[in-house]
């Protein structure tokens, strides 16, 4: 009976290990069905942009261009970039999720490619990103935003504005790995990213702002992000800025990524 029970059991080939693709691609599925099985998660996603697109362009638009409909122009692509970025937060606040309820440690125990978990997680959160940026253009356009670039140049920022996105992900993922709980990610974050976002080229033009404050607005990386993706939405792409972009990019993932990883192999 027992060896009727052991044949009847036993594989005659172990299965073939999964590849690191299968794997990424398997955990940024199960990014998706968290969404699905919890869509309080895409409240700020959908909500967020709504609220600010609405509430800087019709509190500040006449004071500070003459109209809304001119505001609109110059607020939206920076309201794009800092919709976005606050998203990326999640990266964080969801691995940091998994720490506390112990699921991190039995992905760790898992015979796969050690990094899909997390690469996973960001190839979800990218959908995210997606989604806010369709809601914030859309809302934009209802409301007068017409960019020169046409479908293009929109497409081809927010194709930038993901990059980096995906490339900054990697700092709240450090922060995910390292603070105790999911609440202290989404404050230290907010603490980090509030200062980045507000005291840049986002709302107003930086030629009004005091030399200080101006000067600290010219080497911000979300300056020069934002100067990016509103070049290429109007038509006039600025060949440095992008590339600025795309090496900080580069830099971000490859300087954060080796060390989310060391630290998510070694953490206990």
């Amino acid at each position: 009976m027992t060896t009727t029970l052991r044949d009847a059991v036993a594989l005659s080939e172990r299965p073939a290990r999964p590849s690191p693709v299968s794997t990424t691609l398997t955990f940024g599925w199960r990014a998706l069905l968290k969404i699905k099985h919890v869509p309080e998660q895409l409240f700020d996603v959908l909500v967020s942009p709504i609220i600010f697109t609405l509430m800087f362009t019709y509190l500040f638009g006449g004071a500070l261009a003459g109209s809304t409909q001119a505001y609109i122009q110059f607020l939206l692509p920076g309201i794009l970039v800092q919709t976005i970025l606050f998203v990326t937060i999640y990266t964080g606040y969801t691995l940091n999720t998994d720490i506390s309820k112990g699921v991190f440690d039995r992905f760790r125990s898992l015979p796969i490619w050690r990094p899909s978990p997390v690469v996973g997680a960001l190839l979800g959160d990218t959908v995210r990103y997606t989604i806010a940026s369709v809601i914030t253009i859309t809302l934009g356009l209802i409301l007068g935003f017409r960019p020169d670039g046409g479908v293009l140049g929109v497409l081809l920022g927010v194709l930038l504005l993901l990059v980096f996105a995906f490339a900054l992900s990697w700092t709240f993922i450090i922060l995910g790995l390292l603070v105790r709980s999911p609440n202290a990610v989404m404050g230290i974050s907010m603490m980090v990213l509030m200062p980045l976002t507000f005291a840049s080229n986002v709302f107003v033009d930086p030629a009004t702002m005091p030399s200080g404050l101006r000067a600290f607005v010219g080497v911000n990386p979300v300056s020069h992000l934002v100067t990016a993706v509103r070049g290429l939405m109007a038509g006039r792409p600025d060949a440095a800025e992008i590339v600025w972009v795309l090496i900080a990019s580069v830099v971000l993932t490859a300087v954060l990524g080796p060390i989310a990883m060391r630290i998510y192999r070694t953490r206990t």
